[in-house]
């Protein structure tokens, strides 16, 4: 597959078959859990470094890194193509992330999942999830940080301190770079890997192959 293959032909059976989730579709989304959850609680240490690399702007440690937070939503939903794979994958990630590895943040994280992968997912719904080029992926960068920020800024009163201006456009620009751009480049990977070949992924690739 190349990076022009975007477009997921329409499901015969509609909304009751893209909810009939088989089997193959569950194990992945809990593999990507398990994989991101560790990633996820790896950056929380990252964090604690980069909060002191960055001196008095160390508040903002948590705006640059946040979209590495959200990376597993876009990818899950490229990968099975159905509705909810993104907020499913977050959350799970978040469970991992609380329940396995300790993280500090608690079942708060799961909230964070949901806010996360839901916000991921518009991009994909706007479509009608068939359409998994470039510009759906940074979309969804960008509509997850949007939707991040609105939630933690309410939950840690952002609005009213310093440098929101700046906050905001650093969270934009890791919801670009490292939740849309990473798991597009992510996605293409693991494509040209085979191993997604018996997903719904692997076969609109074939499918886009045979197109002269």
């Amino acid at each position: 597959m190349t990076g022009t293959q975007t477009e997921l032909p329409p499901r015969e059976g509609g909304w009751r078959e893209a909810f009939a989730w088989p089997l193959k579709d569950l194990v992945v989304l809990a593999v990507l859990a398990a994989v991101f959850g560790f990633l996820y609680w790896a950056l929380v240490q990252a964090w604690g470094g980069l909060q002191v690399a960055m001196g008095p702007f160390g508040d903002l440690a948590q705006n640059v890194l946040m979209g590495g937070w959200i990376t597993v939503a876009p990818l899950a939903v490229f990968i099975v193509r159905r509705p909810g794979a993104g907020i499913v994958a977050e959350i799970g990630a978040a469970f991992v992330e609380f329940a396995f590895l300790g993280s500090p943040a608690g079942p708060m994280l799961l909230i964070a999942g949901l806010v996360q992968g839901g916000g991921a997912e518009i991009a994909f719904a706007a479509t009608r999830y068939r359409r998994f080029g470039w510009p759906t992926f940074l979309v969804s960068g960008l509509t997850a940080a949007v939707a991040n920020f609105l939630w933690a800024g309410t939950l840690y009163d952002w609005w009213t301190q310093d440098l929101l201006a700046l906050r905001i456009v650093l969270q934009l620009a890791s919801g670009l770079l490292l939740t849309g751009a990473l798991a597009k480049v992510i996605s293409e990977a693991l494509l040209r890997t085979g191993v997604l070949d018996n997903f719904a992924a692997g076969r609109a690739a074939r499918r886009s192959a045979r197109v002269p």
